[in-house]
């Protein structure tokens, strides 16, 4: 089987990572091969090694860096053949130099993405979930703002489906309703 690589985005508080988890725990189920990474996990083993401590400082280093982050994570990715590899990633950075992309192009090349896959919430259960979230250290924003994330993310996905030529799928994770959300990216997947 040619391993499908499914990139998974979403703004901080879409419960991207939630949704993912119950997504790979079913494919198990199958008996198919999965990897699952978080491309910000990767990129913060290589950023360690620029003295970066906690992985919510990685967006306040300056583009280019950023960049090199990207990239090298990319070129671990690629190294890995099972029959479903899900990356789990942001499509932008909130820089003080606007919003970078989180699969520039360089990076959507090194990937070649089968799939793209949004994972979209409710505004008000964003900052909800995004409020209860200790660990993070997320910033503070109020419902328009999260339309207006949500809007450049849809943005990017569009044109990351266009330069990748994968198809892009939309899915609503509802609070509570996580399980409509996994099983609508499996049915979309072909697991199901």
């Amino acid at each position: 089987m040619v391993t499908k690589r499914v990139v998974i985005v979403g703004i901080p508080g879409v419960g991207k990572t939630t949704v993912v988890n119950m997504v790979v725990e079913q494919i198990k189920k199958h008996k198919l091969t999965l990897e699952s990474v978080v491309f910000g996990t990767l990129m913060f083993e290589e950023a360690k090694n620029l003295g970066i401590k906690h992985r919510d400082e990685m967006r306040k280093l300056p583009v280019d860096d950023q960049r090199k982050l990207q990239i090298k994570a990319a070129e671990k990715i690629v190294m890995m053949k099972p029959d479903f590899l899900f990356v789990d990633t942001h499509l932008m950075i909130n820089t003080k130099e606007g919003y970078w992309p989180g699969l520039p192009f360089e990076v959507l090349r090194s990937l070649s993405p089968s799939n793209l896959i949004l994972i979209e919430a409710l505004p008000h259960e964003i900052i909800s979930r995004r409020t209860r979230d200790s660990g993070r250290l997320r910033d503070s924003a109020e419902e328009d703002a999260i339309d207006k994330e949500m809007e450049i993310a849809r943005g990017m996905l569009n044109t990351a489906a266009i330069i990748s030529g994968a198809p892009l799928l939309i899915v609503m994770n509802k609070e509570n309703h996580i399980d409509e959300a996994a099983k609508r990216i499996l049915k979309a997947l072909d697991v199901i």
